[in-house]
């Protein structure tokens, strides 16, 4: 048999195997993996890279060639034609005639066109660039939202771990204090209230458990959906610091970095510019185009005519110029250049609007880190105070100067403490990681550093 000892001690490794601490670094590298969003992002941005070859090919010539087989017929008549021999008289009234009533037609004809002037296509070309550049600061802008969204399920998790923790150590402690009360009442040294009340707090606290691990499964299966990770595997990591990224540049240092480098404020401008192209493309100078082209073509049609075997062929080459100028469009372009100069006059409005709620919001986030600095030193200190209250209580309800109601305040006073402290470290930290979102700058090294002031 294997002795008892050793087997205990396989048991407690297969479990330590089995339940990793898991850190947030590793769940975001998890969710880059396992997360739809990440393809979706991903694909997105292939997309838009590919409007710079089309960009491109807008000014490389373009060649075509085209073919066409099957029956016709042809009749042709000339009549009052006059005819010149060498040596001869020249003839004049002449006639002639011919014709195919049925026989095989073959046409294929060889193209190429080279724009030299199109501002239109110019245009064109330019919203196609402007538009591979959105997809880059479109991007961005996911990689960042989703770095906060995975950010915030972790902690979710944490908090929610946490309060169920809390909330099973008062179950013990009003467990423990509901026996005492019981006990005391039993040999007439505490008054009956004291069991009424340690027995409404215990139901009380079991339905907020029930509630508290409904959430704490649920959050969990949030974060195991889009890291892949088994809910047995999953330990993560609470803050015990939150001024970790070091935000102590003034605000108007972080208003320039917002206005600098916001994606969604650069996106509005690349919108911006992509309105002011349409202007362009719409404009008088845009309507006449220049073009190089030449062709080659070739046609036959061969059969049987009213004077016997026929056959008609015609072959054709030509290289130049050819000049477009629109005369008269019904109206339509100066139509759509008055859309174009609207729409143009709503982007820059837009980037108005952009501009103050960047603006807006990195003030109120770089406000929430000053004051949540300022908060976790006042709750830290309020937790050790509650700490004292409630060994000072437990000890007075164990001389008889207080009552088991003013422990069971006590306690849930404490616990109460605990867990809006590690709110507020929470929300700090999230809110110097929108900070730093706002004004362009959250990646992998922010990350790095919030995962660092986290512990088991």
């Amino acid at each position: 048999m294997i002795p008892r000892t050793l087997l205990a001690s396989a048991v407690l490794a297969l479990c330590a195997s089995t339940a990793l601490a898991t850190d947030l670094i590793q769940v975001w590298e998890a969710a880059q993996k396992h997360d739809p969003q990440g393809a979706i992002s991903q694909a997105s941005r292939a997309a838009g890279s590919a409007k710079h070859d089309q960009a491109n090919a807008l000014w490389r010539p373009a060649l075509a060639l085209s073919t066409s087989a099957g029956w016709a017929s042809a009749q042709s008549q000339m009549n009052g034609a006059q005819f010149v021999m060498p040596g001869a008289t020249p003839i004049r009234g002449s006639g002639f005639a011919t014709s195919v009533n049925g026989g095989a037609a073959t046409r294929w004809a060889l193209s190429a066109k080279q724009a030299l002037y199109n501002r239109e296509r110019e245009a064109q070309s330019a919203q196609l660039d402007l538009a591979a550049q959105a997809s880059e600061h479109e991007w961005q802008l996911a990689q960042q939202d989703w770095m906060l969204q995975t950010t915030q399920r972790y902690f979710d998790v944490v908090l929610a771990e946490q309060r169920l923790a809390l909330i099973e150590q008062q179950q013990l402690a009003v467990n423990k204090a509901l026996t005492e009360a019981k006990d005391r009442f039993a040999i007439g040294d505490a008054p009956v209230t004291d069991t009424h009340e340690a027995t409404a707090r215990a139901q009380a606290l079991s339905a907020q458990a029930i509630a508290a691990r409904n959430e704490r499964d649920m959050a969990r299966q949030v974060l195991t959906d889009v890291t892949g990770f088994p809910l047995a595997a999953m330990t993560l990591k609470a803050p015990k610091r939150s001024d970790v990224l070091g935000e102590s540049d003034a605000l108007s240092v972080w208003l320039q970095k917002a206005e600098q480098g916001n994606p969604m404020m650069a996106l509005q401008q690349v919108q911006d510019k992509v309105a002011q192209q349409e202007v362009r493309k719409h404009a008088a100078l845009a309507a006449p185009t220049l073009d190089l082209v030449a062709q080659a073509s070739r046609d036959r049609i061969s059969g049987t005519g009213d004077f016997g075997a026929a056959s008609n062929t015609q072959n054709q080459q030509m290289v130049g110029v050819m000049l477009n100028v629109p005369l008269y469009t019904g109206g339509w372009r100066s139509a759509k250049l008055q859309e174009a100069t609207h729409l143009q006059t709503k982007a820059q409005a837009e980037l108005e609007r952009t501009r103050l709620q960047v603006s807006q919001m990195t003030r109120a986030a770089w406000l929430a880190v000053q004051s949540g600095q300022a908060r976790i030193a006042a709750l830290e200190a309020a937790d050790k105070a509650s700490q004292a209250r409630l060994d000072a209580t437990q000890l007075g309800r164990q001389v008889g100067d207080r009552t088991t109601l003013d422990l069971l305040n006590a306690q849930n006073d404490a616990s109460a403490g605990q867990l809006t402290l590690l709110q507020a470290r929470i929300d700090l930290l999230m809110g110097q990681l929108r900070l730093h979102a706002l004004a362009g700058q959250l990646d992998a090294q922010k990350l790095q550093a919030v995962n660092a002031a986290l512990q088991r």
